[in-house]
């Protein structure tokens, strides 16, 4: 163990070694993570934009809810596959040239989207989606320009892009479709995609990492069963990994049936979901901008995972109960924490876990998580909520993460442990 130990903090300081001996300077790399969070932002905006307008494009080119239901898990799958992929091609050509294809895939995605004036063109419009990947692509690059106790508060500000595209894309989008037609907010996301592609090509620089880190794995196929598992083997990387995937699925089951629930059992109006869209992105972008960075650089990352998966649990008990949309306004402030600092903590501490080579398929296996909950999630959700109700998501979410957080005590991880200074 003392060994592994050793190995561990050789390689911690090398890297950090690596980054302190790198041309680039603190002030540039600074600049360099703004401009990835800008990119993710736009990306994110246009991303949402889309989302808000698909319904009422599916439903004038004659297309019925089943039908609309297999073109969102099309989508789904496409981002489960295509994540993984992106990672390794983010570590084979860099992150720069991770987030020009990201952001070039999403130019085509609008193209396409744009001239869908029939069902089979619309359905064509999601094979782009395979290569887009904002805001892993931005994670990739933040990583790469961040020393291991940096980088938690650095990955936790990209949800406060996130906020930022939920809330401006939802509304822009909503605006545009609204007076302008349905077709004009995917001319504007078109547009949109190209700046991103030329902010990527002309900010980001073309090497974000000490060259000696910037090389091909052994296996260099873009997509190997074998890669993953070989990545999965590294200590403590499985035991985060599961925690990752299994602490918010209930939740993730229960928005993708919250446009039904915000009908039947909430009785909301579409303005009145928009609203509370609109409220989730603010307290998103409050947690992440105002809480996630500080816990993170004054607690251990264990810490905070575990605290993430008790606060699940505690908001999978108000689920259960609530009755009414002011009771889940008021579980959505610890959702929204428990969401963020979940998502930025394993994301980090999995990117730490692993040699800095892999660091984008990491992220990418990360990536998957959400399109995996969205691929199978229309079909688990609608039986829970047809035959249980809704209470059923929030007692799934309790008992799920309750034995989630016996097991994270229990268990001994042998991850490094580090706290910024």
């Amino acid at each position: 163990v003392s060994t592994m130990n050793a190995k561990t903090s050789s390689a911690g300081e090398e890297e950090a070694s690596g980054m302190s001996n790198e041309t680039l300077g603190e002030a540039k790399r600074r600049q360099v993570i703004r401009v990835a969070y800008v990119i993710a932002a736009l990306d994110l905006t246009f991303l949402f934009m889309q989302m808000g307008l698909m319904p009422y494009l599916a439903k004038s080119l004659g297309l019925d809810s089943v039908g609309f239901g297999y073109l969102q898990t099309i989508f789904g799958v496409l981002q489960l596959v295509g994540g993984y992929i992106f990672g390794r091609f983010a570590d084979q050509f860099g992150a720069r040239a991770a987030l020009i294809l990201s952001c070039a895939s999403g130019s085509i995605f609008f193209l396409l989207l744009s001239l869908s004036t029939s069902i089979p063109l619309l359905f064509l419009s999601r094979l782009p989606g395979v290569f887009m990947h904002g805001i892993p692509g931005a994670q990739k690059v933040i990583t790469d320009v961040t020393t291991p106790s940096q980088r938690a508060g650095a990955l936790g500000k990209l949800g406060f892009c996130f906020g930022v595209g939920i809330i401006a894309g939802s509304a822009v989008g909503g605006v545009l479709s609204t007076k302008f037609g349905v077709y004009v907010p995917t001319y504007v996301g078109l547009v949109g995609s190209l700046i991103n592609t030329l902010i990527a090509v002309v900010w980001i620089p073309s090497q974000t990492k000490p060259k000696s880190d910037h090389h091909v794995s052994e296996h260099s196929d873009l997509f190997s069963i074998r890669e993953i598992l070989r990545l999965m083997k590294f200590p403590g990387v499985m035991d985060v990994f599961i925690v990752k995937v299994f602490a918010g699925f209930p939740i993730g089951l229960f928005m993708i049936m919250f446009s039904i629930i915000s009908m039947d059992f909430f009785g909301l109006e579409a303005v009145e979901s928009g609203y509370l869209m609109s409220y989730f992105g603010v307290l998103q972008m409050v947690v992440q901008g105002l809480v996630v960075g500080k816990l993170a650089s004054r607690c251990s990352e264990m810490t905070l995972l575990r605290l993430s998966v008790f606060v699940f649990a505690g908001v999978g008990l108000g689920m259960a109960l609530m009755r009414t949309v002011w009771h889940y306004c008021i579980i959505a402030v610890p959702l929204v924490f428990a969401f963020s600092m979940l998502a930025t903590i394993t994301d980090s501490i999995l990117t730490k876990a692993v040699p800095s080579s892999d660091t984008g398929a990491m992220l990418g296996i990360c990536a998957s998580v959400q399109p995996l909950t969205r691929t199978v999630g229309p079909t688990i959700g609608g039986v829970l909520y047809k035959q249980f109700g809704v209470s059923s998501f929030g007692y799934l979410q309790l008992m799920v993460n309750l034995g989630l957080f016996v097991f994270l005590l229990k268990s001994k991880i042998p991850l490094e442990e580090i706290k910024s200074q």
